[in-house]
Order: C-alpha cells, then sequence, then structure tokens
C-alpha cells in the first residue's frame, strides 16, 4: 500500500509518495489532484514529517543535514547514478561526464556513456532531495529537467549556483 500527500513549495505543489515507512516518489503537481492510482491520501505517518522538514530547510536555503528515508525502485546501473547524486554537495554541480568517469573508475572500466548516464539521471524518482537538478553539462550549462529548466534553474539559483543557459551559448 502507498500512501500520498502533498507539499506547498516555491515550486508549486508537490506530492508525495511513500510506502509507509520510505520515500518512494517525489512528483511535481499541477493544478489538478493526482489520482488515486498512486495510494491513499494520508498526510500524517512520521515518515511525511522527516520529508517536509527536509522540504521546509531546504527551500529556506539551507542544506539539510539528513536525507529522509528513501527507497528508489530502477535498475542497478539506475540506483548506482542515484548515489553518486547524492553525494553532490548543496551548493555544488557535477557534469554527467563527471558521473561517467567515476562509474567507469569504479567498475575498472576505461570509460562509460555521458549518455546513459544522463539516462538514468532522467528516470530519478525523488526529485530535489535526490539532486539531479547539480547535474549540468560538461561545459556548465543548463540542461534537461523532468520538471522543467525553470525549476531547474530556481533550485540552482537557490543554491547559489550559478550556470550558463543554453540560450547564453
Amino acid at each position: 500500500m502507498c500512501y500520498i500527500t502533498d507539499y506547498c513549495s516555491p515550486l508549486g505543489r508537490l506530492y508525495i509518495i511513500s510506502d509507509g515507512t520510505y520515500l518512494i516518489r517525489l512528483i511535481f503537481g499541477s493544478d489538478g489532484e493526482l489520482d488515486n492510482s498512486y495510494g491513499e491520501y494520508n498526510p500524517d505517518l512520521p515518515v511525511f514529517d522527516e520529508i517536509r522538514n527536509w522540504l521546509d530547510t531546504y527551500f529556506s536555503g539551507n542544506a539539510p543535514a539528513f536525507t529522509p528515508p528513501l527507497s528508489m525502485d530502477g535498475t542497478d546501473f539506475q540506483k548506482e547514478v542515484w548515489d553518486i547524486l547524492l553525494e553532490i554537495p548543496h551548493g555544488q554541480t557535477m557534469s554527467y561526464g563527471e558521473i561517467a568517469k567515476r562509474i567507469a573508475d569504479r567498475r575498472g572500466m576505461p570509460r562509460m556513456s555521458a549518455q546513459a548516464v544522463g539516462n538514468a539521471v532522467a528516470k530519478n524518482p525523488i526529485p530535489i532531495i535526490v539532486p539531479c537538478h547539480r547535474v549540468i553539462g560538461s561545459d556548465g550549462s543548463l540542461t534537461g529537467y523532468a520538471g522543467g529548466l525553470d525549476k531547474k534553474l530556481f533550485l540552482l539559483s537557490s543554491e547559489n549556483i550559478a550556470v550558463k543557459n543554453s540560450a547564453d551559448t
């Protein structure tokens, strides 16, 4: 069984989905309600309190000192990429190529595809908390974001990270 609550953020409504113990998805909302296929609305779970605390801290401009309990369903490669995303410090970025090199080094491979890394980053089920917005192009440019480039730019700016807008190149 999954449970849902929502959170009013500076980016608009976020839907938080949990299995009751772990955060399993964070979805950028729209004007409508999330359909019931994601689970039962229940805002009173302790895990939701932790996640709201994390989001409150983050959106107040501070780096949260903890990560809420996460459970992400994906391939081993996706999970490896998502683990690296969690290592990117607040206020810093990493390129797709840097992540690819890190994975290649860990696996003892000569190289890894930055495009494969990009595909895994795009499938991150928990944006913001698993900071895929901190992944940028190798030239420092703003690259795609599932929530939209405007949201990515807002998140990076809130961490005082300057990036080149693709229109600037």
